[in-house]
């Protein structure tokens, strides 16, 4: 490992540097959201039963803000429980906009250090050019010279291609696990809702 980081040169420590902080964010939001986590299957049924039965109560409230994203959601609107539907609605959403952000912490990162990677490897190309044709002005060493020019050109574009495509499809997947667990959350938040005001039945 040291000997191909000594043939890619200095610039490579930049990418390598990215590649870290890329595998723990990515190992980060792989712990982070997964569903049953973030919007509990169960967790709506239960909240209507509990409401059926008890009621809204300071402690149920507390319990779901604990709970999960969703369970937050929940509590927004059903703090609002007696002011009007579009009241609890909006309540829901705001909820649901604040939970769409924590969600997609570290995403912008992530996005980042997928878009920079193929420059950074761009830019250990291009210091790895100018060694070359800098070995042009002198005859000594010149064979050892530009093999070192040339292993710097590759490795770096090679290197920073491997950062940037595992990064980009971590990234996307990301944002749309994001939308879709938003989404889902919202639908059951104004689910709860229309029950609770007669809209429809559960």
């Amino acid at each position: 490992m040291f000997a191909l980081v000594e043939a890619a040169g200095w610039p490579i420590w930049f990418l390598i540097v990215a590649s870290v902080i890329a595998v723990a964010l990515i190992a980060e939001r792989l712990m982070t959201l997964r569903s049953k986590k973030i919007a509990p299957a169960e967790l709506f049924n239960e909240v209507v039963q509990e409401l059926k039965q008890r009621g809204v109560s300071d402690a149920m409230l507390s319990r779901l803000e604990a709970e999960s994203p969703l369970g937050r959601i929940f509590a927004a609107g059903l703090k609002n429980i007696k002011n009007p539907s579009t009241v609890m609605k909006e309540s829901v959403e705001e909820a649901g906009r604040a939970a769409a952000h924590e969600l997609g912490r570290f995403l912008t990162t992530l996005g980042t250090i997928a878009s920079i990677s193929p420059l950074l490897g761009l830019f250990g190309t291009m210091v790895g050019m100018i060694e070359i044709f800098g070995v042009q002005n002198t005859a000594e060493n010149a064979p050892a010279a530009l093999a070192h020019g040339i292993s710097i050109a590759l490795y770096n574009t090679a290197f920073g291609l491997m950062v940037a495509i595992p990064s980009m499809i971590f990234y996307r997947h990301f944002r749309a696990k994001v939308d879709g667990l938003t989404i889902e959350m919202e639908q059951q938040a104004i689910k709860l809702i229309e029950i609770l005001h007669g809209a429809r039945r559960g």
